[in-house]
């Protein structure tokens, strides 16, 4: 397959195609690295283990870094990491004219499945830019507009049942319904699929293959490469298992779709019938399994945690839910982003990207790093910089948000999406839907959070909360003094005059 025009330019900047490929440790890169701190008590072959959780290398990291500063390193066994948090240096990385996207790390052992899809291709490989030509027009502000009813209609399903949830006294499940939620969300917007999520006691056996995929990638960053295949040899068995479960389950969806004749125009539609602008190339039947299952996974693990986190903060904040869901019931849609931009400064769920040099460049004019060098932005610690967010950093406070505030804060400081031409393509699409949401629970439902709850987030990749649950109470609409139908809330549901909550407050970064 031919180059599209950006994609040869790109691997004519930063000549990566001519790089090694898998895992090169930082001693490869940079030059004057034993200026970089590392944790005390490093072990002979071992490196940075002693106390280390692996269940929980983020949070680990979070640990080391204020401890050791914006910029810092890890070893473990024979893999040295530089990680970066400093808003100075992360700024310097965001600068696409000296970095690009690297692929390492636990986004390159997700390759065997997503193999050059969206999220995991190179930077020379060319089918991610002709995948993003052919489907940026999707993830469009007029496309959300067609996608509005059906994330309506899937939200109802989840009041739906957290109604039945009320009644019968339970608490709900936040992170389960959550990833219930999105995944119907994406499934039905871009795929015209139903897995029946909500119908289900237990999850969807696609669920719970992405997270055995997830999890197997993430447990390979933490055993020595020749030792894997010993240490892991039942695991691989069950990620094989889980990889061929979801290649099946979306093959079944792209013939399903093939026989139909087509779709309403949606992602899967672009993906089958659209050719690149320029070139008039189309995506090849693999391509298309890859573009489908990244954004299945994708597409709803992240939205799940963001919205799981934000319920969390709301929930124990009740007088910024109340500040929030007046404005939902002044204008309903003329609302902001309610907590969802300060729940995922605080708890991005994708927490970490990472970036490489295009060519021999000093990062921050301090630390000198030759072409290919990479380091990893720690976006939980870049969201908590108090030169940028203040002393108060670990503090809950959506007024970090307001217009004014984020005119006046410096750029590339705030970046849940990642940073540049590969930023994530669905941010528009995730912002929409975990706004509505948001706005619909609220006016829906009072949140009474378990006050011995302590916060647990879990890593597979990706972060939630663990074990999460709430109480609701149900709050009457204003203006109806009687219990509203659901199915007729459901349709009065938008914004008056066609707009839609997700379109207010644009002013905030959103990842390049």
């Amino acid at each position: 397959m031919a180059q599209t025009t950006e994609s040869a330019r790109t691997t004519a900047a930063t000549g990566d195609s001519r790089l090694p490929k898998g895992f090169r440790s930082a001693e490869l890169g940079w030059p004057e690295l034993d200026r970089v701190p590392h944790p005390p008590r490093r072990l002979p072959l071992l490196g940075d283990v002693v106390g280390v959780d692996r269940r929980k290398p983020v949070q680990d990291s979070m640990r080391l870094a204020r401890e050791l500063g914006p910029v810092f390193r890890r070893r473990i066994f024979n893999k040295e990491i530089v990680l970066v948090w400093g808003a100075g240096p992360a700024a310097d990385l965001a600068d696409e004219s000296r970095f690009a996207k690297h692929v390492g790390l636990g986004v390159a052992n997700l390759r065997p499945i997503a193999g050059d899809g969206l999220f995991t291709a190179y930077n020379h490989e060319p089918n991610w830019q002709l995948a993003h030509d052919v489907l940026v027009p999707g993830f469009s502000r007029d496309a959300m507009e067609g996608y509005h009813g059906m994330m309506l209609a899937v939200a109802g399903r989840l009041t739906d049942r957290w109604d039945r949830e009320l009644a019968a006294g339970r608490p709900v499940d936040v992170p389960g319904d959550m990833t219930k939620l999105t995944l119907e969300t994406i499934a039905r917007t871009g795929f015209g699929h139903d897995f029946g999520s909500f119908e289900r006691d237990r999850p969807h056996p696609f669920v719970s293959a992405m997270i055995g995929t997830l999890t197997y990638a993430q447990r390979l960053n933490s055993v020595p490469g020749p030792l894997a295949p010993l240490l892991l040899r039942g695991a691989a068995r069950r990620n094989a298992a889980d990889m061929a479960y979801l290649n099946r389950t979306v093959d079944a969806l792209v013939e399903e779709r093939r026989g139909s004749g087509g779709g309403d125009g949606d992602l899967l539609d672009r993906m089958l019938a659209t050719k690149h602008p320029s070139t008039g190339e189309k995506l090849s039947a693999q391509n298309i399994r890859r573009q489908v299952i990244t954004f299945l996974v994708a597409g709803h693990e992240t939205t799940s945690g963001a919205l799981s986190f934000a319920l969390y903060y709301l929930a124990r904040h009740p007088d910024i839910a109340a500040r929030a869901r007046a404005e939902v019931d002044r204008v309903w849609g003329g609302t902001g982003r309610p907590g969802l931009d300060e729940s995922l400064r605080l708890w991005p769920t994708a927490p970490a990207f990472a970036r490489e040099a295009r060519g021999d460049t000093v990062l921050a004019g301090e630390h000198p790093m030759l072409r290919g060098a990479w380091a990893l932005v720690l976006t939980p610690m870049l969201h908590r910089d108090p030169a940028v967010w203040g002393e108060n950093a670990e503090d809950f406070d959506p007024d970090r948000f307001t217009p004014q505030a984020v005119r006046t804060r410096a750029p590339h400081t705030f970046k849940p999406f990642g940073t540049g031409l590969r930023a994530c393509i669905g941010r528009q699409f995730a912002l929409h839907e975990a706004t509505l949401v948001l706005a619909l629970l609220l006016r829906r439902y009072d949140l009474h959070a378990d006050p011995a709850y302590q916060l647990k987030v879990t890593e597979r990749l990706t972060l939630l909360p663990e074990d999460f649950r709430l109480r609701l109470s149900r709050r009457p609409l204003p203006g109806r003094s009687a219990e509203p139908d659901p199915a007729a809330e459901r349709e009065d549901g938008g914004t008056p005059g066609g707009g839609c909550p997700a379109h207010a407050n644009e002013g905030a970064e959103s990842g390049g």
